[in-house]
């Protein structure tokens, strides 16, 4: 297969923004995140190919569309981050971690602060309802897929793509752009649309902002020329339309000589202790049994891979039913919980009181992730009102 055609092309923060339309200001706002990895440039690509369509095209549309570059630095020299990854400093004050203050987190922090004032800017002057998109590829084979906090708005938007969409990435990852995003109650999803040399994933990222286009409604699919194909390549992709949540990941450390057995796909069903990968030559065998997702093969990263389980579909209407009727308010009356004083999203949690309300209570109700401080366990809860950013 015949790899992405090598961008040479050179980005400057001057050009972070790659396009801006106005419509007629009474509809959404869409924003679309390209080249936060730097190495992932199939949605830089993609993006470009829309930001053309829309200009000579004339397209007429309801909102405003935003395309904003991520990683300018990585995305020229090629590689996923310089020194720390730009999708793991997202970490919100209420739970900053001083240690990653340091001058060595100096290039990526300076690309986040070029970032957060852009979103800013727009989130000021724009109408909503804001919808955020950051599309990426993997280092392995795979099907595209959607990542996303476990809200009821996310989940709903994310149901017009009949890819895979997967849930709680945020509780193992440290501080993705979108968990960001989502505590202040607005619409993220992440697109992940294969493999980074692919040129499939090119165009699976252009009509996955196509139709995020449309099914935002800032855009009739009646005025874009072609809307049919793009229509089509989701049609063509085969994949069944299923929730999985994430149980397991493999975190490599600093030194660790880490590598992948080869041949591995995203969603490629595996069994407990089977040999997935090596540590410094000694094997790693799965933890469980279930379907591997994000397998390495890639120098830099610090995910081995994780392991994910299909959600039921009984789950997922209870998980509706109650955070409708809002039965997580039962969860205050039990000792041990309590509301966070600052902030009414997160419940402190003693954690003996923890080891009997066990994970899948508090993700029913809504509350996914979980964070260890002064000693007891913060859960954030994922359906929120909108909010404005600090």
């Amino acid at each position: 297969m015949p790899a992405v055609k090598k961008n040479k092309k050179q980005y400057s923060p001057k050009n972070r923004i790659l396009g801006s339309f106005y419509g007629t200001n009474n509809g959404p706002t869409i924003i679309v995140f390209a080249g936060i990895h730097g190495n992932e440039k199939a949605g830089v690509h993609a993006s470009e190919k829309v930001i053309s369509k829309i200009a000579e095209s004339n397209i007429k549309f309801k909102g405003n569309v935003h395309f904003i570059l991520g990683n300018i630095n990585a995305l020229n020299k090629g590689v996923r981050f310089e020194k720390f990854d730009l999708n793991r400093i997202w970490r919100n004050e209420h739970f900053e971690d001083p240690i990653r203050s340091d001058v060595g987190l100096k290039a990526e922090k300076k690309e986040k602060k070029e970032i957060l004032s852009i979103v800013k800017a727009i989130l000021l002057n724009d109408p909503g309802p804001f919808f955020f998109l950051d599309l990426h590829t993997t280092s392995a084979s795979s099907v595209p897929f959607i990542t996303i906090s476990d809200s009821l708005n996310n989940r709903k938007f994310s149901s017009n793509f009949p890819v895979p969409v997967v849930f709680g990435i945020e509780e193992f990852l440290d501080g993705p752009l979108l968990t960001f995003i989502n505590e202040y109650g607005h619409i993220a999803l992440g697109f992940e649309g294969g493999a980074h040399e692919d040129p499939s994933s090119v165009v699976n990222c252009e009509a996955f902002i196509w139709k995020a286009l449309v099914h935002s409604k800032c855009i009739e699919k009646g005025n874009i020329p072609g809307y049919a194909a793009y229509q089509k390549v989701f049609e063509n992709l085969c994949c069944k339309y299923q929730f999985f949540a994430i149980k397991y990941r493999y975190e490599i450390k600093p030194d660790e000589n880490f590598s992948m057995r080869p041949g591995f796909e995203n969603f490629e069903p595996v069994k407990k202790d089977s040999l997935l990968a090596f540590s410094n030559g000694m094997p790693i065998p799965s933890p469980r049994s279930g379907r591997i997702f994000m397998p390495l093969y890639q120098k830099q990263g610090e995910d081995g891979f994780f392991v994910l389980k299909k959600i039921s579909k009984f789950w997922l209407w209870l998980s509706i039913i109650a955070r409708r009727l809002k039965f997580n308010h039962f969860l205050r009356l039990i000792p041990g919980v309590n509301q966070d004083p600052e902030n009414n999203y997160i419940l402190i949690v003693n954690p003996k009181v923890a080891r009997y309300l066990t994970l899948p209570i508090f993700h029913l109700f809504g509350y996914r992730q979980q964070i260890f401080k002064d000693d007891k366990l913060h859960f954030i809860k994922r359906d929120r009102k909108v909010t404005s950013f600090p």
